[in-house]
């Protein structure tokens, strides 16, 4: 890629909020609104794995001695960590990245970047997209995430801690150099506690007072992340997202703002989904061979239905299989919130192809 397809390049950084004290916050209602540390117990050995944002008022963080976070919240409360439970939710919550991304690169069970260059949603505008990211997760899970949006994946990171918790912040390419620039050494990921310190004794404060530094200066002076910090400070990372697993499914799906019985209005809304997935389907010149409808109900019950045909689907046969999935689901017996559809079976060459090329986008202006 030259250097003008990296600034329109459009990637997000979604951070979930407090991951794990906000999982246990929303099981354990009693937990709500207070001091929550997830990790070990005040009175033995162990650290903060997590902890709410009550709890960080009192200045509490991750990996802070647990003994630490008692003396400065007596009232905290400790729980064990659950992370069968968090792997889970976590896999739900990529799933959402992969409705909407060309490439989902996670960094941890919370945190993950998105590549949306060349999606069509929302007219390719990918703050519309962290939206709809985030309402999905909020309607999913139930948890609340914090996205950034920007034209590389290091301001993209940054511009995602910027209004948590909640926040959606947009880092355009005109703005990214200036506020490369404006910001804290300590604010910079990618320099940490040790870098920051040896920054400070030799003067640099800023990414301003970085850029005063050659990139050959840089590097004799910090080893070969010299040249990382010579480019950050401009506002520049060349870094693409790199997704660590094949794409299994492609799908869409729909919440209804009243509940549905109807099957014939049900039925028209999942031709219109299928409609979708077909289009998605062509545009990446994938053949799928098994069809899945979800219909969530409104007593917040799901069920899904699947279709193999071996040879493979097309779009009028998609459609004509809807009739007959949706009559094994309760659907007019029980009202609906939500239906989906979605395919999967590609085609293995088609799978490393996917995972060796670049598409080459039709690129949107529009952030």
């Amino acid at each position: 890629m030259n250097e003008k397809s990296n600034s329109q390049r459009k990637i997000i950084h979604i951070d979930m909020d407090a991951f794990f004290a906000s999982v246990e916050q929303r099981d354990q209602p009693k937990y709500r609104n207070k001091p929550l540390i997830v990790g070990g117990k005040p009175n033995e050995r162990g650290v903060v794995a997590a902890c709410s944002y009550e709890a960080r008022k009192f200045g509490i963080h991750s990996a802070m001695p647990c003994s630490t976070a008692f003396r400065l919240c007596p009232e905290a409360i400790f729980v064990s960590h659950r992370f069968d439970v968090y792997r889970e939710i976590s896999e739900q919550i990529r799933a959402i990245f992969w409705r909407y991304a060309s490439e989902v690169e996670p960094l941890s069970l919370d945190e993950a970047y998105l590549d949306v260059t060349g999606s069509n949603y929302f007219n390719g505008s990918a703050t519309y997209i962290a939206q709809a990211i985030k309402n999905a997760i909020l309607e999913e899970t139930g948890l609340v995430a914090s996205a950034g949006v920007s034209y590389n994946k290091f301001l993209a990171k940054i511009a995602s801690d910027v209004d948590k918790p909640d926040g959606l912040y947009i880092i355009e390419p005109h703005q990214g150099p200036d506020f490369a620039s404006s910001l804290a050494i300590g604010k910079f990921h990618g320099i940490g506690p040790a870098t920051e310190a040896k920054m400070q004794n030799i003067g640099i404060e800023t990414g301003h007072d970085l850029r005063q530094w050659s990139e050959r200066a840089l590097v004799e002076t910090f080893g070969k992340t010299g040249r990382y910090f010579y480019s950050i400070s401009r506002g520049i990372d060349n870094r693409h997202v790199q997704s660590m697993r094949e794409r299994k499914s492609i799908g869409k799906e729909r919440t209804f703002q009243q509940d549905i019985r109807s099957i014939v209005e049900l039925t028209r809304h999942l031709i219109q989904l299928t409609d979708e997935v077909w289009e998605n389907l062509e545009r990446l010149r994938f053949t799928a061979r098994t069809m899945t409808i979800k219909v969530k109900y409104a007593n917040f019950q799901q069920v899904t239905r699947s279709l193999t045909i071996e040879e493979g689907l097309d779009s009028e046969m998609m459609n004509g299989l809807l009739p007959e999935l949706l009559s094994r689901t309760q659907a007019g017996q029980l009202a609906v919130r939500l239906v989906g559809v979605s395919v999967s079976g590609f085609n293995k060459l088609q799978l490393e192809q996917q995972m060796s090329s670049q598409l080459d986008l039709d690129l949107n202006d529009a952030f």
